[in-house]
């Protein structure tokens, strides 16, 4: 694996402890409002990555099936679906804005549940630069490095309002700022880590590719519609939510065409 990779992988990592490190920065704790359009952006960035980079890529890989060329996209996907049903499930979480905790009851604190809510949140993205760097590596034509680049940045400018939405509200919370800030890097500790061994696991199992990315597409939808799209239109002025998704979808659209 080369440095080009490695560096790739913690593109997004960075975005999300930048974003973290803004509790140092401000003052008061972002708006509903604010945060609603920081949600619907991440939204339509995870959507288009979710189509361009992964499953357009899947299919056009599976290309020599034929008619049947969708299988594996479909496979894929729904096996990403149910793989976060599964986490969803097992995992004590508490997502941001809510009062009731979801999966198993648990005597995890308030706080340590809405780090775990985000770090669910956080896998399959990591896991969607890993199967994409992945792609690259293995020398499929379908990926290029300018691909996997624009999919790394798209997550990490996603990223970066996400570490700000985690850590001031732990701080707000009562969380002291160096802990709210640690908890908002830990949280997105995970996707350099999905991402390495996502990497390694499709180095050994290259024709899995299209399975691969469009497992982690359905698991990116998966995030988006259970727990962003919810988020972002909650209360009033829900409105703004969907246009900071067009704007989330449309950047990483031009990312994916003009670097890939």
């Amino acid at each position: 694996m080369n440095t080009d990779v490695l560096l790739g992988l913690l593109i997004p990592f960075v975005g999300t402890a930048a974003g973290s490190a803004c509790v140092f920065l401000m003052k008061n704790e972002l708006s509903r409002m604010v945060q609603r359009s920081l949600t619907g952006f991440a939204s339509g960035v995870m959507v288009a990555a979710s189509i361009w980079s992964l499953l357009v890529p899947a299919m056009e890989q599976s290309q020599p099936m034929g008619k049947l060329s969708f299988l594996p996209a479909l496979i894929g996907f729904w096996l990403g679906i149910l793989f976060l049903l599964f986490l969803d499930r097992v995992v004590p979480h508490l997502h941001m804005n809510a009062e009731k905790a979801e999966g198993p009851r648990s005597r995890l604190k308030r706080t340590t549940m809405m780090v775990l809510a985000v770090t669910l949140h956080n896998i399959p993205e990591g896991m969607a630069v890993g199967v994409v760097y992945a792609g690259f590596i293995s020398g499929s034509v379908e990926i290029t490095a300018g691909a996997a680049l624009a999919l790394a940045l798209g997550i990490a400018i996603q990223n970066f309002p996400e570490g700000a939405i985690i850590s001031m509200p732990l701080h707000a919370e009562g969380r002291s700022k160096g802990m709210a800030f640690f908890d908002g890097v830990l949280s997105g500790a995970v996707e350099p880590i999905a991402a390495f061994f996502t990497v390694l696991l499709a180095a050994h199992v290259v024709p899995a590719m299209p399975y691969l990315l469009s497992f982690a597409a359905g698991a990116m939808i998966y995030v988006v519609v259970e727990e962003l799209i919810p988020e972002m239109s909650e209360g009033e002025h829900s409105n703004i939510g969907v246009v900071m998704f067009a704007v989330g979808f449309t950047l990483m659209m031009a990312l994916d065409v003009a670097l890939g």
